[in-house]
């Protein structure tokens, strides 16, 4: 019997568009004979359609499996997460907690250099900081980030005190907090990780930008960025890199998937954490399927493990109890 899959898309964030060729290409693949996909578009300003998931247990007896296709805000960030926990629905890709903890830069780099992982020297800005004196202690040049928002959006590389000031004033249209961290001279990596208990890493490939560096537009717009899987490295440095991208995945407490992105030193050649994304994207131009592509899990078997993630979850917690 067919399991039905609701594929939940689009959202309110500035990745609308992304979301919904991502979800155009999970649709393409997801096996027919399989599965019986039902869509849920979120509009930009955040209407469901059709009717939304009902957040109570037994109300949406007609779905089997969510398929969250959100990138970024209100949809990455574990708000869509919640809305699925209290449903009682299965879902693919981390749980609440974790899905959080990504997507506010500041809390992933805490909890991974808790772990003793390597992240780049940061300084966090909330609304009322000095941008200029409280980022004396950072060489230039630096790069401002909204600390929650994806693909690269409101980012800025600054060289003088003069640019940071309007860097921060562009992130904090995106966000109340900024993160200022020290910019890495170096190559921009990626690994892709998945499962539950004991997760996968992928091959890393490498993001040759064809612009300074990798924001929104080199991403989705020019087509003109090269992606080189697997990445050209030797062979100890892919296999620290794997090992690193697992415990970051493991550090936040993911499940199910994410892609883990990393700078590499060229001065030291020290790799550091960069982002760790939970709904990484499924575009016909995105690294997390091409990774697993070059793994052995084309397309269709890749959402196959991801949905099977997902259902082996939801039992296991079906099982705990709440009450006494």
């Amino acid at each position: 019997m067919r399991k039905r899959v609701a594929l939940v898309y689009g959202g309110r964030s500035g990745e609308h568009e992304i979301s919904q060729r991502s979800a155009k290409s999970i649709l393409e693949a997801l096996d027919p004979a399989k599965y019986e996909v039902l869509h849920y578009l979120i509009s930009k300003e955040g209407r469901w359609s059709p009717r939304p998931i009902v957040p109570e247990p037994g109300a949406n007896a007609h779905i089997d499996v969510v398929f969250p296709v959100l990138h970024g805000t209100f949809g990455e960030d574990g708000t869509v997460q919640g809305l699925l926990e209290l449903a009682d629905l299965p879902y693919v890709g981390p749980g609440v907690f974790a899905s959080a903890a990504a997507m506010d830069k500041d809390a992933m780099k805490r909890l991974c250099r808790e772990r003793g992982l390597p992240v780049v020297e940061a300084v966090v800005l909330s609304v009322d900081d000095d941008a200029v004196e409280s980022c004396r202690t950072l060489p230039f040049p630096l790069f401002v980030k909204p600390a929650n928002l994806g693909s690269s959006v409101g980012i800025s590389k600054v060289r003088t005190p003069e640019e940071l000031a309007e860097a921060v004033r562009v992130a904090r249209q995106f966000d109340r907090k900024v993160l200022v961290e020290r910019g890495i001279a170096g190559r921009e990596l990626e690994c892709a990780v998945m499962g539950n208990e004991s997760p996968l890493a992928s091959v890393p490939c490498e993001i040759i930008p064809s612009k300074e560096f990798y924001d929104y537009e080199d991403k989705y717009l020019l087509d003109k960025a090269q992606c080189v899987v697997p990445a050209n490295l030797p062979e100890a440095t892919t296999a620290e890199l794997r090992k690193i991208a697992v415990e970051a995945y493991q550090a936040i407490q993911c499940e199910g998937m994410a892609r883990v992105d990393f700078l590499l030193e060229a001065s030291t050649n020290k790799l550091y954490i960069n982002e760790v994304n939970t709904i990484p994207g499924f575009t016909s131009i995105s690294m997390f399927p091409k990774m697993w592509e070059h793994m052995g899990y084309p397309m269709p078997k890749l959402l196959d493990e991801l949905i099977g993630y997902a259902l082996d979850r939801h039992a296991k917690r079906k099982a705990l109890r709440y009450s006494l």
